[in-house]
Order: C-alpha cells, then structure tokens, then sequence
C-alpha cells in the first residue's frame, strides 16, 4: 500500500511547503523533448511500510553483517602457515576487520568456527580454525577457482553500468564482499582479470579500472523477456518489470493507472548510454529502477545496505534521492529494518528462483551461517552446565525444590 496522506507531519514538512516533489523523476518539463515521457502529473506514490516476515527471516541476508568479520579472520587464519595465530596478531586491527566488539570476544562468540587453545609462549591465547571451518574453507577456494570466469563476468558487468565505464579501485574494494569476489582479488588483478580490464589514471589521483567491450551486453530483464518472447531487442522496445506486491497491497486508482503507463515506457539498459535522457522524465525513473535491479541482481545475497549504495551515485549517474526509487516500487524491492539498518533486498530473486541466476557463493556461506548457529548452542551448553557448577538451577527446578522444603517443614 503506497502512502499518500498529506497529514503526516514528515510529508507536510517534505511537499506541502514545496512547490518541488522528493523525487525529482516527475518532474515533467513544459515541452519535453522526448517522445517517450509520461505525460500525467506528478503522483505521490511512496509506500507505507509494512513488516513481511518472509524476507526479515531469510538468514543469509540478515546475518551478513556478523558473516562478514567472521570470514575475514578465518583468511587472516588459514593463509598463516601454522594454521593458527596469537591473539596478539589480530588483537589490534578490529576496525580493519569491521569487529564491533574486542576482537578475541568476537572470536569466542563462534567456538563452531574458532578454536581457542594455550600458546606455546607466556600462555596466551591462540585461535586455530575448526575441523569443520576448515573443511568448508577448502570448498570455498575450490568455489573460487571453479568460477573464476562467473566472478569476472559479474565485476565487468558493474563496471559497465557505470559512466565512462570505469570506476575507482576503491569503489570495487566496497562492493567486493556483495560481489562475492575474495578478499585478495584487488591485490592479484594482473592474475585475476583478462585484457578486456585495464588501469586508468581518474580524476583526483585516484587509480581506476576499465573495461573494453564492443558486444551488447544484455541485462537480467532482457533476457528474461526474451525468454517469454516480449522482447526482441528493437531500440524504444517497451518491457514490464516483474512485480511482486503484497497480498493485501490495495491501491489508489490513480497510482495503479500510474503504474500501468510505467510499465509501457521504453526500457533503457543500465548498459547503455543513458546522458541522452532527461532527468525529470519517468523514462529516467524507469532507467534508475532498471538499474538497482541488475545492481542486486549481481550481487550475492541480491541486497544491500541502503546506505551502501550511497557511494555509487556520482559514478552511475543517479540521481542525489536515488533512495526513494525503492519507497516508490514495492513491488520490485522490500527495505528490511533489522539489524539496526536498512537493506533492499530485490523481490525477484525470492519469489522466481529461475529468473535469477544463483550465485556460486552463496551456498558456502549458507554453510558458515550453519556453523554460527551452532556456535550458539555450544555457548548455550556452556552457560546451563557452568549454571549448574555454581549451584544456579532453573526456576521450574528451584520452585519443585521449595516445595519438597515447605513439606518437610510442615
């Protein structure tokens, strides 16, 4: 259901006291030189956000953020020669591994994964990686290897969505972990990549890659169009985006004849040229919605941190509010607010497993959030048997044993 009373205190503050809308697309010029431009008037048509359980309770999207530290400290164990290190090792370089907390207590949350055990020296603690990490570890380098040409091909086509078709290293080093490239892939390019990448000098000094690609690269939704036979790669060729609305999603007549015209404009690939396009036409609107659909589509878990995305605007031509394009789609994106952030997660790939390819990835670290729950189990062992050595019994046992004192006392 979209959002569309003006009483609200925010949305008073935001458009009644402006003549200019929040988000710029619908803004339609006097005389729009495009033959392609919605015609109507601006149409409020932002969402009131509902909690779906369904997508708040898919693990390896929400358990990302405490997966990511977890594999970083599993490399920096597995590529020392011992197998093992001291904590004195890692014990300063949480913020590099993204630890929110001390980083040995962050290493005996996960005792699945972790092993601690006395050091040679001074008695200090040391962390070794457990039969079963390990295990899992070899999968994921075989991963890596098996799929090398996956991984490349994922990491051009994020390079030619962008302007100019290069980007900052630093902007690839952001998005590796939902790219799903390995962690030492930035510092082995020359081995990793082929001739169709190469370094560039950018502006501000900042050292760039390119990519060289003559071929017409087509998106997720092309291809699935042309699969079902309504697209057939004519230029101004019009595709509908796949929809997934709420069960009791209810809309105003006015945005569902909105979304009709919508989804009969030309669709613009986020591989194609896209200066042409007058930003305050819907066709743009549709160019960047098109956009964060193959963005997730590429990406491992198909989400992201909302404000993750932030840092891409200035290299893919967005818009400055291009966050409000998943407020105004619910249907193609839900926006989940645990873990004390909010990520978009891309309605598609959960709803049509076979318009999405899966990633390579994903499996092993399906197997690593496995291994986190059962760290959990362990931990809660550890704390009942620790419970019961100091006395401490649980309320239904301590209430049976007052009993058996109070009629002995009578």
């Amino acid at each position: 259901m979209f959002l569309t009373n003006p009483t609200s205190k925010t949305l008073k503050k935001l458009l009644s006291h402006s003549q200019k809308p929040i988000f710029p697309f619908l803004c339609h010029p006097q005389n729009p030189p495009y033959s392609h431009t919605q015609k109507s008037h601006y149409v409020d048509v932002y969402m009131k956000w509902k909690k779906d359980p369904y997508y708040d309770s898919i693990d390896h999207i929400h358990k990302s953020i405490q997966l990511k530290p977890i594999i970083s400290l599993k490399n920096c164990i597995a590529q020392d020669p011992n197998g093992c290190i001291p904590i004195s090792q890692v014990s300063k370089r949480g913020l590099e591994f993204d630890v929110p907390m001390k980083v040995a207590r962050f290493l005996r949350q996960y005792p699945a994964i972790f092993e601690e055990f006395t050091g040679p020296q001074y008695n200090l603690p040391w962390f070794r990686l457990t039969p079963e990490a390990v295990e899992i570890d070899r999968e994921e380098k075989r991963v890596f290897e098996n799929c090398k040409e996956d991984l490349k091909d994922r990491l051009k086509r994020f390079i030619l969505m962008s302007k100019g078709k290069v980007l900052p290293l630093k902007i690839i080093q952001g998005m590796q972990w939902y790219l799903g490239l390995p962690e030492d892939f930035l510092r082995c390019l020359e081995v990793n990549l082929d001739g169709s990448f190469k370094f560039v000098e950018m502006e501000d000094g900042l050292k760039g890659l390119a990519v060289e690609c003559e071929e017409k690269v087509l998106s997720v939704i092309q291809r699935n169009a042309m699969k079902k036979g309504v697209y057939f790669g004519e230029p101004k060729e019009a595709i509908e985006f796949p929809f997934f609305p709420r069960k009791d999603a209810r809309l105003r007549r006015k945005i569902d004849d909105w979304l009709k015209e919508f989804q009969k404009l030309p669709y613009v690939s986020p591989y194609e040229d896209f200066l042409h396009l007058d930003p305050g036409s819907d066709i743009a609107e549709k160019r960047v919605v098109g956009f964060l659909h193959e963005l997730l589509s590429l990406f491992v878990e198909h989400s992201a941190e909302r404000k993750k995305l932030l840092c891409l605007k200035k290299y893919f031509g967005l818009p400055q509010k291009v966050h409000k394009a998943f407020e105004r789609h619910p249907h193609m994106f839900y926006l989940s607010l645990r873990n004390k952030t909010c990520t978009a997660i891309l309605k598609e790939a959960y709803n049509d497993k076979l318009a999405i390819e899966r990633h390579p990835l994903l499996r092993v670290r399906n197997k690593y959030i496995n291994l986190m729950k059962q760290s959990g189990v362990i931990l809660k062992n550890k704390r009942e048997r620790r419970d019961y050595r100091f006395g401490c019994v649980p309320p239904y046992d301590y209430l049976r044993r007052m009993d058996l004192v109070m009629d002995i006392e009578d």
